[in-house]
């Protein structure tokens, strides 16, 4: 997680991937931490980190507590490392992973990772999630963007990652803010290949009716 607004965008990711049986170590950057604190009133700390997932886990995208249950089981497949612990095991190539999703993305992060720099444990993950070819998501959560960060973006995706705008679409019958939300989660499941059912798929029309161009 990185410090661009959209906290309940990566809340929604972890639930997703924890409802799959996926194993997730999260980082949390200092920048996200003061967001994931105005979005949501959560003070994510290093010495009561559980606790703290545990609660902003089970609000959903309204504020509203007990909206998802998290069981222990979940939870005990979270490792969290602190963004400044560069010798993490993350750092290094060597380290198992599938790939990395950077959700919600701000434009400072894209610019850290398209640049190559390590200045924190999520950039130097993320570089070594280019280097050895793993799958990279990047969702993006900014607007408008800049010429230089349109820039940026092109190079990740040069790189080899998958640029990924959080942009909700309304397609799916959406009706409440989770909805959408959930909606940008599922996508990012899907560029990971992680399999969910947090929206409604597009199975297209009969009859010849019109249908979106895009997805």
């Amino acid at each position: 997680m990185s410090g661009a607004s959209g906290t309940p965008f990566a809340a929604a990711v972890l639930r997703g991937l924890l409802a799959a049986g996926e194993s997730v170590d999260l980082v949390v950057s200092r920048a996200s931490r003061l967001t994931l604190l105005d979005e949501t009133g959560i003070a994510f700390r290093d010495g009561h980190w559980r606790e703290d997932l545990r609660v902003w886990l089970e609000r959903g995208a309204d504020g509203k507590p007990d909206a998802f249950a998290v069981g222990e089981a979940e939870l005990e497949r979270v490792r969290h490392w602190p963004a400044g612990d560069l010798a993490a095991g993350p750092s290094s190539g060597s380290y198992p992973a599938r790939g990395m999703l950077i959700v919600p993305a701000s434009t400072a992060c894209v610019a850290g990772v398209a640049l190559g720099l390590s200045k924190d444990l999520l950039q130097r993950a993320a570089s070594v999630t280019l280097k050895e070819r793993r799958p990279l998501v990047v969702a993006v959560r900014e607007t408008p963007l800049s010429g230089q960060t349109l820039k940026q973006m092109v190079a990740l995706d040069e790189a080899g990652a998958i640029v990924l705008p959080a942009s909700p679409a309304f397609y799916a019958g959406a009706t409440h803010i989770q909805d959408l939300v959930d909606f940008v989660a599922g996508r990012v499941l899907d560029a990971a290949g992680v399999p969910h059912r947090l929206y409604r798929r597009w199975e297209g029309e009969l009859g010849g009716g019109s249908r979106p161009e895009t997805r």
